[in-house]
C-alpha cells in the first residue's frame, strides 16, 4: 500500500486484489470467524441484516450468519436475533434487523418520517391513538391481533390498525421486536428499547456520521455510492459528514476516478487467513449492491425471482457461490423432502466444481437434507463431474 500523487498525500493506493481481500475480511469471509460472539456478533459487526419474504433453503436473515459461521442451528439464529432485546427491525438498506444499540442513530430517519407531508395510505382520526392504547394494554401484538392487517381489497389495502401501527413504527413510537410466522410483532418502544438508548437526542449530523462510519467499517473499503447505499443515505448526507468519520481516502486500481474510503483499522494489516466456501443469499451485504459486486468480483448478478420464468437465465433464487475469495458460480436451490435440489447450477469452469460440491453438501446438512440432486447444469459437460464430487 503506497501513497499516490493525484490525491492528497494521506490518500492510500490499493490494488484491486487488496481491496477485494479487505472487503472479504470486513464482511466476515476471510480469517477465523468469531464463533464465541456468534450470530449476535455477526449482526453487530455488519450493522444490518436484510429481511426478505423469499424462503428457499431458508430465509435470507438466516443465510447471513450461516454463510459466515457455518451450520448454526436455525432456531438458535432466530433466538439470537429476537430474544433479550438485542435487536429491532427498521428501515436501513431495506427492512433490516439492526443491533439495538443503533436505535439512537436512526433518529434522523424517524424525524424525517414524522415530517413527511404525503403518505400512500390515509390514516383515519383516532386510529393511531387506539393502536398505542391497545399495545400498552395487551402488547406485544401482530397486526392481525391488533384488528386485522388487511381489508378485503388488494395487497396494499391495509386495515386502519395496520396503517396506524406501521406509521407508529416509522415514527419510533412502536418497534418490531420479532417476526412470528413472518408477521411483524409490535410493541411500544418505551417497553422494548432499553431506557438509556430510547432517545432522539442525536442531531442528524451525529446520526449520519455514525452510520457512514459503521458502513465503512462493515464494507472495509468502498466508494461514496457503496457506503451511502449501505443504510440508504443520500449522497448529500454522505458528503456532509464524511470528513468527520475518520474513514481514510483511498484509490483502488481499476475502480476508476470515483473517490473511495477505507476503514483505517482495515489498512493496518494485510488480510490473511482461511477463505469461506459457501452459498450466498442475494441479499447478503457482501453482494447486495450490484455495481460494487461487479467492480470487486467481476461478477454480474441479478435476482430473477421477479423475472418471468421464460426469461430467467440462472434461476428463481440463484445463490452465488463464494470460494477462495472469488464468486465462482451460482446455484438455484429447492428442497424436496430430505433432498436438496440444485435446479440449476451455473459454473465459471471446471475448477469451480469441488467448491460448489462442498457448498451444496454443507448447505444440505444445515437444512436437514441428506442428499443432493443436480438437475440442469451450465455448462452441461460439467454435470457428471459435479455429481461425482457430491458422491
Amino acid at each position: 500500500m503506497t501513497t499516490t500523487s493525484p490525491r492528497p498525500a494521506t490518500t492510500v493506493a490499493l490494488s484491486a486484489d487488496e481491496a477485494r481481500r479487505i472487503a472479504l475480511r470486513a464482511q466476515g469471509f476471510l480469517g477465523a470467524p468469531d464463533r464465541r460472539a456468534g450470530v449476535r456478533g455477526v449482526l453487530r459487526h455488519l450493522g444490518a441484516v436484510q429481511l426478505d419474504t423469499i424462503s428457499v433453503l431458508a430465509r435470507s436473515h438466516e443465510l447471513i450468519p450461516y454463510a459466515r459461521l457455518g451450520a448454526v442451528g436455525r432456531k438458535k439464529v432466530e433466538a439470537a436475533y429476537w430474544t433479550e432485546g438485542h435487536s429491532f427491525e427498521y428501515w436501513s438498506h431495506a427492512a433490516c434487523i439492526l443491533p439495538v444499540e443503533e436505535w439512537p442513530h436512526f433518529a434522523f430517519r424517524r424525524r424525517a418520517y414524522r415530517t413527511r407531508p404525503h403518505w400512500h395510505h390515509h390514516l383515519p382520526d383516532g386510529a393511531y391513538d387506539q393502536v398505542i392504547k391497545q399495545l400498552r394494554a395487551e402488547g406485544p401484538l401482530t397486526a392481525t391481533e391488533l384488528g386485522g392487517a388487511k381489508n378485503k381489497g388488494e395487497w396494499w389495502d391495509w386495515s386502519d390498525s395496520k396503517i396506524a401501527v406501521e406509521r407508529a413504527l416509522m415514527y419510533g413510537d412502536v418497534v418490531c421486536v420479532e417476526r412470528r410466522s413472518w408477521k411483524r410483532v409490535y410493541d411500544l418502544a418505551e417497553r422494548a428499547i432499553p431506557s438509556d438508548l430510547l432517545h432522539d437526542d442525536l442531531d442528524d449530523a451525529e446520526c449520519l456520521r455514525r452510520l457512514v462510519l459503521q458502513a465503512g467499517q462493515a464494507l472495509g473499503v468502498g466508494t461514496r455510492a457503496d457506503i451511502a447505499d449501505y443504510h440508504r443515505l443520500k449522497s448529500e448526507q454522505f458528503d456532509a459528514v464524511i470528513e468527520g468519520t475518520g474513514l481514510v481516502p483511498v484509490t483502488v486500481k481499476g475502480w476508476g476516478p470515483k473517490p473511495a474510503w477505507a476503514d483505517p483499522a482495515a489498512l493496518e494489516s494485510a488480510p490473511r487467513g482461511r477463505h469461506r466456501t459457501t452459498l450466498l443469499s442475494p441479499f447478503d451485504s457482501l453482494i447486495w449492491e450490484r455495481a460494487r459486486t461487479e467492480r470487486i468480483f467481476g461478477f454480474t448478478h441479478r435476482l430473477e425471482a421477479y423475472v418471468p420464468k421464460p426469461k430467467r437465465i440462472h434461476g428463481y433464487f440463484a445463490m452465488p457461490v463464494l470460494a477462495g475469495g472469488r464468486l465462482v458460480g451460482r446455484v438455484d436451490p429447492a428442497r424436496e423432502g430430505t433432498t436438496l435440489v440444485a435446479k440449476q447450477v451455473s459454473l465459471d469452469g471446471p475448477k469451480a466444481v469441488p467448491a460448489v460440491a462442498q457448498a451444496l453438501v454443507e448447505a444440505a446438512g444445515w437444512v436437514g437434507c441428506d442428499s443432493v440432486r443436480v438437475e440442469r447444469m451450465d455448462p452441461p459437460a460439467l454435470k457428471a463431474d459435479l455429481i461425482r464430487a457430491l458422491a
